[in-house]
């Protein structure tokens, strides 16, 4: 059996963990691979416990946020990329969807995860739901025979955003991550310049477990992470 490589691709550099780190960590259980990019480090508007420190600068931010990044994707097994596009705004430009679909050529995952494409409190996760989206379809093409070169269609879903109600959110995966979730709590743990989401993180996830539990009558589900796929997935038999 070929391993599962899985792409995560956030706005900010922190994204990743709340919403995706325990499918990350399980995917790698599994045998599988995981690179996460990030298009900012969300150094202006998703950074405010640095800003409190004097004399603080945008580059240190930076810097700091990718070594938080980093130790997240570790604990979880992945790797980390920053394009360091900006934030607040962050902008979608052909120069950033060309460098994302080569990473998707070149490297071919069989997932992608992503944002929403509404989100009416983030100006960026929107931009970056609309970069990936056009990236993964100039991967493919047409999926004929094309004169640039392509990859193999991938299954391209969205995680859960911080407010699923107001961003159209309705799940239609849930993945269980109770046998990895310290893992995830690692990761969630690293990201200091935003500590004040791990404890909603770490209730949504039970939550989330919760209506695992419900949906298989698999009692020994705790955590969860959900998902809605964006293209049908198929398989041989229902």
């Amino acid at each position: 059996m070929t391993s599962r490589k899985l792409l995560i691709v956030g706005a900010h550099s922190a994204d990743f963990v709340w919403r995706a780190a325990g499918v990350a960590a399980k995917t790698v259980d599994n045998g599988g691979e995981v690179r996460i990019v990030a298009l900012s480090y969300g150094e202006r508007g998703e950074s405010g416990e640095l800003w409190k420190e004097p004399g603080q600068t945008e580059d240190n931010v930076k810097r700091i946020r990718h070594e938080e990044a980093e130790a997240a994707a570790r604990a979880v097994g992945a790797t980390f990329e920053g394009f360091d596009l900006g934030d607040y705004p962050l902008r979608e430009t052909p120069e950033a969807v060309d460098r994302l679909a080569d990473l998707i050529r070149d490297w071919q995952p069989n997932v992608v995860l992503t944002h929403p494409d509404k989100d009416p409190f983030n100006p960026d996760h929107p931009v970056a739901h609309r970069i990936v989206a056009q990236a993964r379809l100039l991967t493919s093409g047409a999926v004929v025979e094309a004169g640039f070169k392509t990859a193999p269609p991938t299954e391209f879903l969205v995680f859960e955003p911080h407010q699923p109600e107001l961003c159209g959110f309705v799940p239609s995966v849930f993945v269980d991550i109770t046998s990895v979730f310290e893992k995830k709590a690692t990761a969630m743990e690293a990201m200091k310049a935003q500590s004040y989401l791990r404890e909603y993180y770490t209730q949504r996830a039970e939550h989330r477990g919760n209506h695992a539990r419900k949906v298989t009558g698999n009692k020994a589900i705790r955590q969860a992470e959900a998902f809605q796929r964006l293209i049908p997935n198929v398989v041989e038999a229902l």
